[in-house]
């Protein structure tokens, strides 16, 4: 029976998992360097915690930001008789299993379980876990996956977990382009957004993805769900992963210039959505 769990990073991701996990009545225990985001923890019923605290939970969760973040969880974690570290992060798939094996000398066993979904459909309990590593953990972890979202599905060894999420965010981010090059199409030649919307959203071009963040996208609120930042670096590893296959990937890498068009332009902390903002700057004399 899960009674506590330990959250290092508390971004969208370890925010949304902390606020569904207390309305569960678990007992939630989370550190992060930014001061803020520990004050928001405590202000929602959870346990601003020391790295050591967090290690005290019966799941500790790493919810941080890249590849880097999980190793230094890893390599400052305190030695323990068998601990489950479940990484819900998007990270390199090519350097989890030396992770793993690292993890694996100081006592913890390392699950990969990247979320497919924003943080208010994790929220909401709307999210799937791509979960990925030793079986017969995993399977003892179902309880957890459970409380957090509506599936959880084991895709083999350490590893895929992160490539099956690379190849869901490359198809999710490619459809999120296209929408926003659709809104700016529409209203360029004269089309209100918000009916256009509406009309598109009955059609054959209507998707998840539309449902989801249609409204915000037509309505320019870019408040995140899902930040530019996390998709710069999300379609970073995935043509690197591409490069390594030796498969090119043209729309991918058109995706990713126009990431870095929004970080150059400070809109890394907005929703991911802001892609129309880059299209929108891509104008003919």
């Amino acid at each position: 029976m899960i009674q506590s769990v330990g959250i290092f990073g508390l971004g969208l991701i370890g925010t949304a998992m902390a606020e569904r996990l207390l309305s569960s009545d678990i007992v939630v225990r989370g550190h992060d360097p930014a001061d803020a985001r520990m004050e928001h923890l405590a202000s929602i019923g959870g346990l601003p915690a020391t790295p050591e605290e967090v290690w005290t939970a019966d799941v500790i969760v790493a919810a941080v930001f890249d590849t880097d973040q999980l190793a230094h969880v890893i390599e400052n974690a305190p030695a323990y008789n068998r601990r489950c570290l479940v990484s819900v992060s998007t990270c390199d798939p090519e350097r989890m299993p030396g992770l793993a094996a690292a993890a694996s000398k100081n006592g913890i066993d390392l699950v990969e379980a990247p979320i497919s979904g924003t943080s208010s459909q994790l929220a909401e309990g709307q999210v799937i876990f791509l979960v990925a590593g030793c079986e017969k953990t995993a399977s003892s972890l179902a309880p957890f996956f459970e409380k957090l979202s509506h599936a959880h599905f084991h895709v083999g060894t350490i590893g895929n977990g992160n490539r099956t999420k690379l190849a869901i965010n490359l198809i999710l981010g490619l459809n999120r382009a296209a929408l926003a090059e659709g809104l700016v199409f529409a209203k360029a030649i004269g089309l209100d957004p918000d009916n256009f919307l509406k009309l598109a959203a009955q059609s054959s071009a209507a998707s998840s993805v539309m449902a989801a963040k249609g409204t915000s996208m037509a309505r320019r609120d870019f408040r995140p769900t899902g930040r530019i930042a996390q998709s710069a670096k999300d379609f970073s590893l995935i043509l690197e992963a591409a490069a390594k296959s030796a498969q090119d990937l043209p729309f991918a890498r058109t995706y990713e210039a126009m990431m870095q068009d929004c970080l150059s332009h400070g809109e890394d902390d907005l929703d991911n959505t802001a892609i129309l903002l880059a299209i929108e700057r891509f104008t003919r004399a």
